[in-house]
């Protein structure tokens, strides 16, 4: 029973995630968005930059749950498992960049020349695969170790690597002469106006420490249980890394997107905040009737979030009038009744319960999609 207990937390903190993703990429209008569903412009937080760190915690919570029997199993299915995981999941987010393949105007195939090789899949697949090795192979006081290093290590290279004026914006980053040299510029996201990735190669160092540190506390839950001094432990450490953080972002600002080190610690103490409540809340004080929405999302997430990516780009190839699908339904339906922040709001809230359905009938009929 309380294997099963676990993992309902661990479902209902990934489902959260999951949920929260798809509404703040979706808006039906991304000039009329509300500020805390946007990313920070450039240095700063807001709720909407905790949601993909989150996600990456959550695959290391997941992990504490299946490593353990790959000391049983030995290191030829660590392998195997390992690397089976990593490639579909990185070739999944590649592919759903490429998509829909065909340029309808001249039904030919999209250049894969010009398609975005990293994202948000491929970042999970990298820190997983990464995380995977350093677990497997480490005891957890080498993996604090290491992940001290990469932090250390992380904003060693961009102080000295990158512009000496400001090696922490977005032209003097270090990481953008990597991604140009490796990737090629039209391999690269363009959405900030000039080619630069947020899921790039430099930046993908820290993030690994996310899932790390995921693992560190659901291996911790695993062994110490569902209680109030497990509650306690996981709080103040997550309090000692609030203040590191925020003493870090003096002289290394708290930013999503070249993800900084002050920024991993920053999420990782809100997850060892976020975590511990949904502990008591169902484990301990056993209000579990909120919880099936979540879960929804909880046990089919890779899926769903995949789903929420490509059913976005196929309804605004879906014309009604002279406006995309989106468009229209938030301007002439949604904004019809509302203003257009709230109705670009509903829009995302009416996508996001969109894939849930999806989910839904998965759930209901035993279907779950894992790689």
């Amino acid at each position: 029973m309380a294997e099963n207990q676990r993992y309902l937390a661990l479902d209902v903190f990934r489902g959260m995630t999951v949920c929260f993703m798809i509404i703040v990429n979706t808006p039906g209008d991304w000039s009329y968005a509300y500020a805390p569903l946007l990313h920070a412009s450039w240095h700063g937080f807001t709720p909407t930059d905790l949601v993909f760190p989150s996600f990456l915690f959550a695959v290391g919570n997941a992990m504490a749950f299946a490593m353990h029997k790959y000391e049983i199993q030995g290191s030829s299915v660590f392998w195997q498992k390992t690397i089976k995981r990593t490639v579909i999941i990185f070739l999944l987010g590649y592919l759903s960049y490429w998509f829909p393949f065909v340029d309808f105007d001249t039904w030919s195939l999209k250049p894969i020349s010009e398609t975005r090789i990293l994202g948000v899949l491929q970042r999970i697949a990298l820190c997983y695969f990464f995380a995977s090795i350093i677990l497997h192979y480490g005891s957890k006081k080498m993996a604090v170790a290491i992940s001290a290093v990469l932090l250390i290590g992380y904003w060693i290279i961009l102080y000295v690597y990158g512009d000496a004026n400001d090696p922490y914006s977005m032209a003097g980053y270090a990481g953008n002469a990597l991604d140009f040299s490796i990737l090629g510029e039209k391999h690269l996201y363009h959405g900030e106006g000039v080619p630069f990735d947020p899921e790039g190669i430099l930046s993908t160092i820290p993030s690994i420490v996310n899932v790390i540190f995921g693992y560190l506390v659901g291996d911790f839950i695993r062994k110490h249980g569902n209680s109030y001094e497990t509650i306690a432990k996981l709080m103040l450490v997550g309090a000692v890394l609030l203040l590191l953080a925020m003493t870090w972002n003096m002289v290394f600002p708290i930013n999503k997107k070249i993800w900084t080190s002050s920024f991993v610690l920053l999420t990782v103490g809100l997850d060892m905040f976020i975590l511990p409540v949904l502990i008591y809340l169902i484990e301990i004080a056993k209000k579990t009737k909120w919880t099936y929405f979540f879960v929804v999302f909880g046990k089919n997430p890779l899926f769903i979030y995949l789903l929420s990516e490509i059913l976005l780009m196929i309804f605004y190839m879906i014309p009604v009038g002279e406006r995309p699908f989106p468009s229209w339904l938030t301007r002439n339906f949604f904004g019809s009744i509302f203003d257009i922040y709230t109705a670009s709001f509903l829009f995302a809230l009416f996508f996001m319960l969109s894939c849930w359905s999806v989910g839904y009938v998965l759930d209901k009929k035993k279907i779950y999609i894992r790689v």
